[in-house]
């Protein structure tokens, strides 16, 4: 089977099981989560200053920064999307390394400090407060449900990257203004925002490919090894 269609396929399979997990809805904000703090991350390493986050219970956000320098915000802009994408293939190559320990306090880490410094409002701060403390009291106590875990942060994670840019790249179709990042990205090049949204789509879905691959290729090997295992006895 082709592999862009294989992913396309998977990810469906996934969104549609994935919504029968009792309170998966309130995992989704872990995206949303990274995709703010990607915004945050690069306007400090671009110099600028990160005024607050706000995380929504509908699964968006907004980062509110100033930049000295215009035409830096277009990266700022950018890097929404692209790191929420390439957290998500990061989660996997983790698995794929058997280091989903790292990923969780990764993830753990990016949630204290956003939530220390950033992120203001009732939702985000109380959503942050008890994700961390979940993630926490997982990795002390839950050793033997902590991969699963990781792996159910993981798939909701690459879902919402690849469903957010989607939605983002239909909107820069449909109604360009309201295309979020797209919009603004529009605003400050002579690119419009369909390219832009386009181009978050297409990213996603390259990412979701490769996070895939490194997936398969990890249940393969284990497979394999469990065989040879069985071989031995």
């Amino acid at each position: 089977m082709n592999k862009w269609l294989k992913t396309i396929l998977f990810l469906v399979v996934s969104v549609f099981l994935t919504r029968f997990i009792p309170f998966s809805s309130l995992f989704r904000n872990l995206d949303t989560m990274i995709h703010e703090f990607g915004h945050a991350l690069a306007t400090l390493l671009l110099s600028g200053k990160v005024l607050r986050i706000e995380l929504y219970a509908d699964h968006s956000g907004v980062t509110y920064s100033t930049m000295l320098t215009p035409g830096r915000s277009i990266l700022v802009s950018l890097a929404g999307y692209i790191s929420a994408s390439l957290f998500a293939w990061l989660l996997f190559y983790l698995y794929r390394k058997g280091r989903h320990m790292w990923g969780l306090g990764i993830i753990t880490a990016i949630a204290l400090v956003s939530l220390l410094l950033y992120v203001r409002g009732e939702f985000g701060m109380l959503w942050l407060t008890g994700f961390i403390a979940l993630n926490v009291v997982i990795m002390i106590f839950g050793a033997k449900i902590v991969k699963f875990y990781y792996l159910f942060l993981a798939f909701l994670t690459l879902e919402e990257s690849v469903l957010s840019a989607m939605y983002v790249g239909l909107l820069s179709w449909t109604q360009p203004s309201r295309a979020g990042d797209a919009a603004n990205l529009a605003q400050q090049t002579f690119m419009p925002a369909m390219f832009w949204g386009t181009l978050f789509a297409l990213f996603a879905l390259w990412c979701a490919k490769g996070a895939l691959a490194l997936f398969f290729r990890k249940e393969s090997s284990s497979g394999r090894t469990s065989r040879a295992r069985s071989l031995s006895k």
